[in-house]
């Protein structure tokens, strides 16, 4: 099973959604780097469950429990464990899915890649679970990149239909990206907000779900991370992103926009002040042949709807080989867009501190 991501810094994954516990070793963290534990468990509850109605009421405190690797406060460069433990398990509501896996769902797909061995209990290691201790590794990547000059913050960028106001491309400031972690809800225009919880609420009342964007900006790197054609700084991060459950796209700077735009709209033109090159637009989201060009680094993912939804879907019934109704009880988010936007800066900052480190030498 692919859960181990990474060449300077090494992330591997361990665990079930409804096992003891679920946790991650970071192998490669450099030495020396406080751990800032109020910042570790803000972002830790920023992807928790159960704050508010537009999540699963399941409860858990996600508090890492650190096994090794930091010691008088601050990390020692050997590999680095967290341990978070599952408390509020309810294996019961997912027994009927042994016989009739959910539409859109890894219960099927897993059944047949781990020839029916895998735990489907909540969706075993495919779950969105998993990503608690995603977040951890992220959190500690982002305590180092602080010292080297990078932050990464991330918003809303879309749910349903309704739209928040994009990054200024050119101009992310680390007052905007502070200020969007600390808010439940992370919007650049506060207005929105109303309208996007009326639509998760609607969803919810009709027990299905809604999906969407989650725009994240990485500043301060170096120019000159990264590498051309097969090992680029888009495919090291993407590749995170695609490890995200209910993550379908991912576009960097203007992305697919591209293809309605003519080369003279498309460019970003490079002028030099304070003599830093810089470039006028930002179509190309800080990167140009795979290497980072100083630039704020833009990213989306695209979040698709909870395929575990209280409406009567058909699907197939194995033990019968007929389609079925099929009615899912449980604990599911309506939208797992509000609590994306900690993971999907997780993934970017652990990509962005591997090339940091390997362009360091670190490799």
């Amino acid at each position: 099973m692919g859960s181990t991501w990474g060449n300077a810094i090494k992330v591997s994954i361990f665990g079930e959604s409804h096992g003891t516990g679920i946790g991650v070793v970071i192998d490669g963290f450099p030495p020396g780097v406080p751990y800032d534990e109020a910042f570790v468990l803000r972002e830790m509850e920023r992807r928790a469950p159960g704050r508010n109605k537009q999540s699963t009421q399941r409860k858990e405190s996600d508090r890492p429990i650190i096994q090794s690797g930091v010691y008088g406060g601050k990390t020692t460069g050997s590999p680095l464990c967290a341990l978070i433990q599952n408390t509020d398990q309810r294996s019961g509501d997912y027994a009927p899915l042994a016989a009739q896996p959910r539409p859109g769902h890894a219960d099927y797909t897993g059944m047949v890649r781990y020839q029916g061995c895998n735990d489907p209990r909540g969706g075993g290691h495919f779950s969105g679970r998993l990503t608690a201790p995603l977040v951890f590794a992220g959190a500690m990547c982002k305590l180092w990149l602080k010292t080297q000059g990078v932050q990464v913050g991330s918003h809303i960028q879309s749910i349903a239909q309704i739209q928040d106001m994009p990054f200024d491309d050119v101009d992310v400031r680390p007052a905007q990206l502070d200020a969007l972690r600390e808010a439940e809800y992370p919007v650049n225009e506060p207005r929105v907000r109303e309208a996007m919880l009326a639509a998760i609420e609607q969803a919810r009342l009709a027990q299905d779900s809604v999906g969407g964007v989650i725009e994240c900006a990485a500043i301060g790197l170096p120019t000159g991370i990264g590498s051309p054609m097969l090992d680029t700084v888009e495919g090291r991060i993407a590749a995170l992103l695609f490890g995200v459950p209910a993550v379908k796209g991912v576009e960097f700077g203007a992305g697919f926009a591209f293809a309605a735009l003519r080369g003279s709209h498309a460019n970003d033109p490079l002028y030099q002040k304070d003599g830093v090159v810089l470039t006028e637009t930002n179509n190309n989201g800080g990167v140009c042949g795979g290497i980072t060009n100083g630039m704020p680094l833009i990213v989306r993912a695209c979040i698709k709807p909870t395929p575990s939804i209280g409406m009567t879907q058909q699907t197939l019934d194995l033990t019968t080989g007929q389609t079925a109704p099929l009615s899912i009880h449980g604990r599911h988010d309506p939208c797992i867009v509000t609590r994306a936007a900690p993971v999907v800066e997780a993934a970017c900052a652990i990509a962005l501190a591997d090339l940091l480190r390997e362009a360091k030498g670190y490799a």
